[in-house]
């Protein structure tokens, strides 16, 4: 059965729409977890040694994190290309009937996303970017998890690329959630308005707490 999802467009877009769902699910919980910070060293540090000790099962979760990403890359490229062989540019004014910045650019918004996973895989996950910080422990014997990430955000530039990686993240979600709810069929005359206008809600609010924590942790808002 998976593999006819493979073999039409149709096919192709529900797989679009359920890892761009999941996604989106897993970008909400890892805010939730890094909300933590706001509790201080002790909060943010219980947090992440519950974490690592899952052990194996964090590796698997990432690992599924990571293929579902994978699936959604790859059907997002397969379907943006086959789009544009079936509506070749023939036209010299090219008609923009309903469709709005997010839409026309989420094959770009995507692989910008992509860019800033692996800078923040290496930046907080592998930390291979200010090692420095990366590898201290607390008085409990715990990662010192509070003091890399505030270290690292008082660096001015750390905090721009982070600000940019969100306001990409705004457009893509913006468009994507409204995408994929028309793809599942909720996309009657009465729920499509609705969903139009919580899809931007839902991005605006996914962004505003991502840059809560560097903006706050920058004007030395968050102190351990």
């Amino acid at each position: 059965m998976f593999a006819k999802l493979f073999k039409n467009s149709v096919g192709r877009k529900l797989i679009m729409a359920a890892t761009g769902l999941g996604m989106i699910g897993f970008v909400v919980m890892h805010l939730l977890g890094n909300f933590s910070i706001f509790l201080g060293p002790e909060g943010i540090n219980v947090y992440a040694a519950r974490l690592q000790s899952l052990g194996p099962l964090l590796w698997v979760a990432r690992l599924g994190i990571l293929a579902m990403a994978a699936f959604h890359i790859t059907f997002g490229i397969w379907l943006t290309l086959e789009n544009r062989r079936a509506k070749p540019e023939a036209y010299a004014v090219r008609k923009r009937q309903a469709s709005t910045f997010g839409s026309e650019t989420m094959i770009y918004s995507g692989l910008l996303l992509l860019t800033f996973v692996v800078f923040h895989l290496l930046h907080f996950t592998l930390r291979v970017i200010f090692p420095e910080t990366s590898n201290l422990i607390d008085s409990a014997g715990r990662a010192d998890v509070f003091t890399m990430v505030t270290e690292s955000f008082r660096k001015f530039p750390v905090v721009v690329i982070y600000l940019a990686a969100m306001a990409v993240l705004f457009f893509h979600v913006g468009h994507g959630f409204k995408s994929l709810v028309q793809t599942i069929g909720l996309n009657n005359d009465k729920t499509l308005p609705l969903f139009g206008k919580a899809s931007p809600l839902l991005a605006l609010v996914l962004v505003l707490g991502y840059i809560s924590i560097p903006m706050l942790i920058l004007f030395g808002l968050v102190k351990g």
